[in-house]
């Protein structure tokens, strides 16, 4: 019998996760898709829609017309940035799994860089913008003075609480491979922008070594992170390091994403 194309496992899946983003999603499907196109190995796109109240989902689902190896969920409901990734990666197929930003802050092409490093047997690869994680990172349009402030402020704590030694915790550009992401998203608890922070912390837990990339970033206005957020991500920190701690992550998660739930859109 022979085996139908949506049902084989890519070797890279990219997974979206996207709020109200109808006027920067579309650019940044479109160039995911050229990169993608031109590869010689298999791969998914997965987009995730965080509950937007906006166009997002017609702009996904015109993209989406007539290009194979496109998926996406249209989850009503918004349940934050940690939720809408750590659904996607779970409920994407690939042998290499990437979560990027709507934005395209990170260019896709990027991955060209982490691809070696798994090719040798990495399980978790991270870009950073921040050159004293790698000296080739660069932020070609910096983020204003007080968001570099308030997350550099942010990241000394976050260093001593949860993930010594990784400057930019971050930049919405990191790929684990299947077994990994299973290990980590399957018992992760963030829904909000703490969860890069968890999932490193987890990784780390899980005994994988976090091989970093230089990000070559740029800051694209419409963020909707606010200054508000980064003195929550300091609580986060905490809670995140009790939980390290007393052994919270050893269970399930009360609330677990139940994927046979999900209803993911594909073309046939």
């Amino acid at each position: 019998m022979e085996e139908r194309e949506e049902d084989m496992q890519p070797y890279l899946s990219v997974v979206i996760p996207a709020y109200t983003e109808e006027t920067r999603i579309g650019a940044t499907l479109d160039a995911i898709y050229a990169y993608l196109t031109a590869q010689p190995y298999t791969w998914e796109i997965l987009i995730v829609l965080d509950g937007p109240d906006d166009n997002t989902p017609t702009v996904v689902e015109t993209f989406a017309q007539d290009k194979n190896g496109v998926r996406w969920i249209d989850r009503k409901e918004n349940r934050g940035k940690g939720y809408t990734v750590r659904q996607g990666m779970l409920a994407a197929r690939g042998k290499i799994r990437l979560f990027t930003d709507a934005d395209n802050s990170t260019d896709i092409s990027h991955f060209e860089q982490m691809k070696p490093l798994f090719d040798q047997g990495a399980n978790v690869v991270i870009a950073s913008r921040d050159d004293k994680d790698v000296p080739t990172a660069r932020q070609a349009i910096p983020q204003p003075f007080h968001k570099r402030l308030l997350g550099n402020m942010g990241n000394l704590f976050i260093q001593i609480m949860v993930v010594p030694g990784i400057w930019d915790t971050r930049c919405g550009f990191k790929a684990f491979s299947a077994g990994a992401a299973q290990k980590v998203f399957s018992v992760a608890r963030m829904d909000g922008w703490s969860f890069d922070d968890e999932c490193l912390a987890l990784a780390r837990r899980e005994g994988y070594d976090i091989q970093v990339v230089g990000a070559d970033w740029n800051d694209a206005e419409g963020t909707h992170v606010t200054k508000l957020d980064y003195f929550k991500n300091i609580f986060e920190a905490v809670r995140i390091r009790w939980y390290l701690m007393t052994g919270v992550y050893k269970h399930k998660p009360a609330e677990k994403i139940d994927l046979s739930t999900v209803q993911v859109h594909h073309n046939t």
